[in-house]
């Protein structure tokens, strides 16, 4: 055996830079793709939490090489306007264009006055794609009534099947009456509690399947789930997954149940989940819950009966659909909807629609009832009811109703479509994005980060409009409503994803634990009963396991006041409302970092349109948050030495599955370690401050 090479962070190759990873210096810390802009943003904080900080940019920033130390580019930052603070974060800042770095590999911005450096990153086709497989496979660990075992689960998180009792559901009503029991296995956890919601599927379906049609080479069949390897993409897999549950939901009238769960925060609250045994309930049907479940039913077939293994099941989807809207039709007409038909008995989530909501809805129900059955009825309802929503009535195109915005755009495209109410749409459409009275649409300078949405987005689940924004941009320049516009619409979506990923004033990347895959400062902590606070799986850094990689969390909350003292979140710039915990009451913080399926759907969604280059040289299996600095040690030594070490240092190293297999502790300069027993591989290795990759032959 022979060590190749040790690749860590604060040894540059002989080049003077420290490997202070700045919090000023803000960038993607997954990287970006050739022909990306790339643009980092400097701050210098006025306001908030980090006031007390400061910090001016240098006249020259540098861009080096991560493999050699090579300068590749340099050039001046740009005051963003003028100096001024942005309110939205309480900073001043700067802008560094290096764009014109496209060579793929790993690289830093320097700030050479400081000898300080940005996280580093890396620039290359298929940067996104391991951040694809995370994110997606957060859906299988947020199975219900699913093992989660090796090969399919990483040790740290494997679990016994859980919730068993979901074979005996019982009517919350009517608790003592085993008569009533119902077999609700399947689908997923909605969010950090245990319980299923059939509205709140209803996003996340749509954007899902959207994400499919939209970018379906961004989808593979092998994101190690019990499925991978059937044909399918594992997207639709997981699809199916919550569909199967849907499909017990539903009565055989047509009316649906709309949620199912515990009737006290108390019960079924222990971690991991399969050590719950409390019992779990049915909540009463409800028009709501009929309208979701025809809408995303109805789209589902239409995706899936392109799979000629899954005829029959689309077939059942179709029947399903047109069933739940039959029952749903009558109140639709008589204007007799249901909208108090949830009163929390099961607990939490009051998942019941407004009247107006439902009504917008049910027309996403009916465009993707009309394609896949062409038949006029459908067709009818649409242009009878064309009206009902505020996107038609009020030229009101937002992020909020982003799955009506793509029926009804989709519905001008049909060959059915009545040209009237076609002309109506799109007509409502351009009025909004001509207008845009809340700057929703195109690129713009108003955001210091790069990412502007209105101050009044960032509430709780902030990160739904930050993604929803980012599509809706994606598909107006996709209908190609105004076509010499297109190019702002694209800009405006691809400066969105780098405030995910660190281009924001936390420098935080907004999905957990991700180290491993090139996140430099993660989210390490969420507010998920399975990842409580204490638990083995509390924090990413300082517990046993942390939680799995890829769950995206609620987001900043301007909105926030559980604790007034907690600051931050309270009394930030918008921003900045964010805090990386998952204490419960009185701190409540699910208001901040409760992860959700439907955040999580919206993020895939987004992050498809930058996926999906499989046929170039990626990363693969090689990306971390470290850059490619090499050491050569003698070939023929099973040792390495480690240099610049300070203070007492303790050093660990890990395989890439997770497991811990050397520990080291030293307080000199020096290290040497002896690493004669370890097998060929790569392997991470865990400094106080940074992790780096260590290749052995």
């Amino acid at each position: 055996m022979k060590i190749n090479r040790l690749l860590f962070l604060f040894l540059l190759c002989g080049q003077a830079l420290s490997g202070q990873v700045s919090p000023f210096i803000h960038v993607d810390q997954f990287g970006y793709l050739p022909s990306a802009e790339k643009v980092a943003v400097l701050s210098d904080p006025q306001v908030g939490f980090n006031a007390d900080l400061s910090y001016i940019a240098p006249s020259v920033l540098e861009v080096r090489s991560m493999s050699s130390g090579t300068l590749v580019f340099s050039g001046a930052p740009v005051s963003w306007n003028n100096g001024r603070t942005h309110n939205y974060s309480g900073d001043k800042g700067w802008w560094f264009d290096f764009s014109s770095v496209t060579q793929p590999g790993y690289y830093c911005v320097v700030d050479p006055s400081r000898m300080a450096q940005s996280a580093p990153f890396y620039i290359g086709e298929g940067v996104y794609d391991r951040v694809m497989k995370a994110a997606g496979r957060m859906f299988f660990y947020n199975r219900c009534n699913q093992e989660k075992k090796p090969p399919y689960a990483d040790p740290k998180w494997s679990d016994e099947e859980a919730f068993l009792q979901d074979a005996r559901c019982r009517d919350v009503y009517h608790p003592n009456d085993p008569a009533l029991e119902r077999d609700m296995r399947g689908g997923w956890f909605d969010a950090g509690d245990f319980n299923k919601y059939v509205t709140f599927t209803y996003s996340t379906i749509h954007n899902l399947l959207s994400a499919y049609e939209e970018n379906p080479q961004a989808f593979t069949d092998a994101w190690d789930i019990p499925e991978s390897g059937n044909g399918i993409p594992d997207i639709l897999d997981e699809t199916c997954w919550e569909l199967n549950w849907l499909f017990k939901m539903i009565n055989d009238d047509g009316s649906v149940h709309i949620k199912m769960g515990s009737r006290s925060h108390s019960d079924n609250a222990h971690h991991p989940p399969s050590l719950n045994t409390d019992g779990r309930y049915y909540a009463p049907t409800c028009t709501s819950a009929a309208i979701a479940a025809s809408s995303v039913l109805a789209h589902s077939a239409i995706v899936l009966k392109t799979f000629g293994q899954l005829d029959d099941y689309s077939a059942r989807l179709r029947e399903l659909a047109i069933r739940t809207w039959n029952y749903v039709l009558p109140f639709l007409e008589s204007g007799n909807l249901e909208e108090d038909c949830d009163d929390t008995s099961v607990k939490s989530g009051d998942a019941d629609w407004d009247q107006k909501t439902q009504k917008s809805n049910a027309l996403t129900a009916a465009v993707y009832l009309l394609e896949l059955t062409k038949e006029e009825p459908f067709n009818q309802y649409i242009s009878n009811h064309i009206e009902d929503p505020d996107c038609i009535s009020g030229s009101n195109w937002d992020s909020y109703n982003l799955n009506l915005e793509d029926a009804l755009l989709r519905y001008v495209n049909l060959d059915l479509a009545d040209a009237a109410t076609a002309s109506r749409i799109r007509g409502s459409a351009l009025t909004a994005v001509t207008n845009n009275w809340n700057h929703y649409y195109g690129w713009n300078t108003l955001d210091l980060y790069r990412a502007y949405m209105p101050a009044w987005s960032y509430h709780w689940g902030s990160n739904i409009p930050m993604s929803t924004v980012a599509i809706l941009n994606r598909v107006i320049a996709e209908y190609n409503l105004l076509p010499a516009d297109s190019a702002g619409f694209v800009r405006k979506a691809a400066e969105q994803l780098h405030f995910f990923h660190g281009v924001n004033p936390l420098g935080l990347e907004f999905l957990t634990n991700m180290y491993q895959f090139g996140g430099d400062r993660c989210t390490n902590e969420i507010f998920h009963t399975w990842f409580a606070d204490g638990s083995d799986w509390d924090n990413a850094r300082t517990s046993r396991y942390g939680p799995p990689p890829g769950y995206m969390p609620g987001g900043p909350n301007a909105s926030y006041t559980a604790n007034k003292d907690l600051r931050p979140p309270y009394g930030q710039p918008p921003q900045k409302s964010y805090l990386d915990f998952n204490t419960g009451w009185p701190d409540n913080s699910w208001e901040i970092t409760e992860p959700a399926i439907y955040y999580q759907a919206a993020y895939i969604r987004f992050l498809a349109y930058y996926c999906g280059n499989h046929s170039a040289t990626g990363i693969g299996e090689t990306v971390f948050n470290h850059p490619e600095i090499c050491l050569y040690p003698n070939p023929a030594s099973d040792r390495v030495t480690l240099s610049g070490l300070s203070g007492e240092t303790r050093i660990e190293i890990f395989d890439l599955g997770g497991q811990k297999i050397r520990t080291f502790k030293t307080n000199k300069t020096d290290l040497v370690i002896d690493l004669a027993e370890i097998r060929t591989g790569i392997y991470l290795v865990r400094l106080p401050s940074y992790y780096c990759k260590l290749v052995v032959n």
